[in-house]
């Protein structure tokens, strides 16, 4: 005998889960936050640091809600879940995690370029050889070690709802 399954969207699973364990969804975005936290703590100790580590520092954990100024959510998709967390990173991560290619920065409206060189003197010139940068990934090789752990973590908060409802 063939055994039959209807796929539902997220919102119709939501909605029976709301119906089972009110304090279900409640628990999940507690658990979520959670992840999202540590996952964020953990990409922030694997993050290269460089001079300052300003980069370091801007790696956070929060609700997609809550924008965080001058930050950028990473990797993440559009979603219709008011609880949604994730993690937030300064605007340049994505060149540090793939990497920059070679390239040259030429002056557009002005004159010319103008940068203090190493010597600490000022620079004037047409165009400047980037050399580019490596690429030194630390976001996703890390999610991607700790999304079992997470979803572990979300489904556990989901069943203590639900055992809690069932009175066990």
């Amino acid at each position: 005998m063939a055994i039959k399954a209807k796929m539902l969207g997220r919102e119709a699973v939501m909605r029976k889960l709301n119906q089972l364990a009110p304090e279900a969804e409640k628990e999940l975005a507690e658990a979520q936050l959670e992840v999202a936290q540590e996952a964020a703590s953990k990409i922030a100790a694997r993050a290269p640091v460089g001079k300052t580590g300003e980069y370091k520092a801007s790696i956070k954990g929060g609700r997609l809600a809550d924008m965080h100024a001058g930050q950028e959510p990473v990797g993440l998709r559009q979603t219709k879940d008011r609880n949604a967390t994730g993690v937030f990173a300064a605007w340049f991560w994505r060149f540090i995690e793939f990497s920059t290619a070679p390239h040259v920065i030429k002056a557009r409206n002005a004159p010319a370029l103008r940068f203090r060189g190493r010597d600490g003197g000022l620079i004037s010139t047409q165009s400047v050889n980037h050399p580019g940068t490596p690429a030194r990934p630390h976001i996703f090789p890390t999610w991607r070690a700790y999304r079992k752990t997470a979803r572990r973590k979300m489904a556990k908060a989901v069943n203590r709802a639900v055992l809690k409802v069932m009175g066990k």
